[in-house]
């Protein structure tokens, strides 16, 4: 994390680093430049911050939703979220809709978050059976139903109302980026995080036992339903929040799973927070790539972690495939 706060338009040296982060903790006797202090501690900080938290709920929600679904394709975008929250940030940045009188990145996030809401309750709507089962495979055609509906809008409101400009803003917000996240929304996500990675670890056993299947955990004395419908909506809850201030960034939720699962395997009380480590190291190095391989040109976060993060996986596949 240090050296992610040492690069970038303008480097800063990692002893540089250590002591503007040591002086703004209460060491005392360092005296740093104002300007070091602001790149470092005002700029940098909460954006590393932001990505690592990002990047930890992203891979736990992975996690947990493919232990839910036993589907090795699910993702914390599973459920329509993404498109659901595009649809509140299309709303804001082409049509110009005022969310509560907020304005900038602040009215998008709060109109994605509604966005999200919104797509969440439509799903769990046409998922939820007569008697308040919530199956998997039904959830996910929901979902997918959702997202369709949610994509169509978008693509029609930036066709006939958008300009090139709200064109590539919304293809900027969809790609993902965490370059607005100052220190309050970077603690925010993080309280998130945190909170939701303790929550998930502490229902790692009950994960375990439904990999064996509903029977099996029934048999175990757990409620499968209630464990769904609480996992559902908790997973969904986070991405909501993760959407409002990042944008959709793919590939962290899908894969980092899997990755972990590769070299560590499947329990989840382990699976849980080293895929939550992994996804804050990748997050956090894909976004230091996103702002300094091109000068004076940042790139979508979303678009980096696919070009860094597939090959590796790729690379994992075929050595299990060799392996086996």
């Amino acid at each position: 994390m240090a050296a992610a706060l040492g690069i970038g338009a303008v480097p800063v040296p990692l002893s540089t680093v250590v002591e503007v982060v040591a002086r703004r903790l209460g060491a005392p006797g360092l005296d740093v430049r104002l300007l070091d202090d602001q790149i470092v501690w005002q700029l940098r900080m909460p954006r590393v911050l932001g990505a690592a938290a990002v990047g930890a709920a992203l891979a736990c929600c992975g996690a947990v939703l493919q232990a839910l679904t036993r589907n090795d394709l699910a993702d914390p975008y599973l459920l329509g979220i993404s498109s659901g929250a595009a649809v509140g940030a299309v709303t804001v940045i082409v049509l110009g809709v005022s969310v509560a009188g907020l304005a900038g990145s602040t009215a998008v996030a709060a109109a994605g978050f509604a966005g999200a809401l919104g797509a969440l309750v439509l799903v769990l709507v046409l998922a939820a059976g007569r008697g308040g089962s919530l199956s998997p495979g039904r959830t996910v055609l929901a979902g997918v139903a959702t997202a369709q509906v949610c994509g169509a809008y978008t693509s029609m409101v930036v066709i006939l109302a958008g300009d090139a400009d709200a064109a590539r803003r919304v293809l900027t917000w969809t790609l993902g980026s965490v370059a607005g996240l100052r220190w309050g929304s970077a603690l925010a996500v993080a309280a998130v995080a945190v909170l939701s990675t303790v929550a998930f670890v502490a229902m790692a056993g009950q994960l375990d036992a439904l990999a064996f299947g509903e029977a099996s955990a029934r048999s175990l004395g757990i409620d499968v339903e209630r464990l769904r419908w609480v996992l559902m909506v908790l997973t969904a809850l986070v991405t909501a929040c993760l959407v409002a201030f990042s944008g959709a960034i793919g590939f962290v939720g899908l894969v980092v799973p899997h990755v972990v699962r590769f070299l560590t395997g499947p329990q989840h009380r382990l699976l849980l927070p080293l895929a939550a480590l992994l996804g804050a190291v990748l997050l956090v190095w894909a976004d230091t790539l996103a702002r300094s391989l091109v000068q004076g040109q940042e790139i979508p976060i979303g678009v980096v972690t696919a070009l860094v993060g597939a090959p590796f996986f790729a690379h994992l596949l075929r050595r299990g495939r060799v392996a086996s």
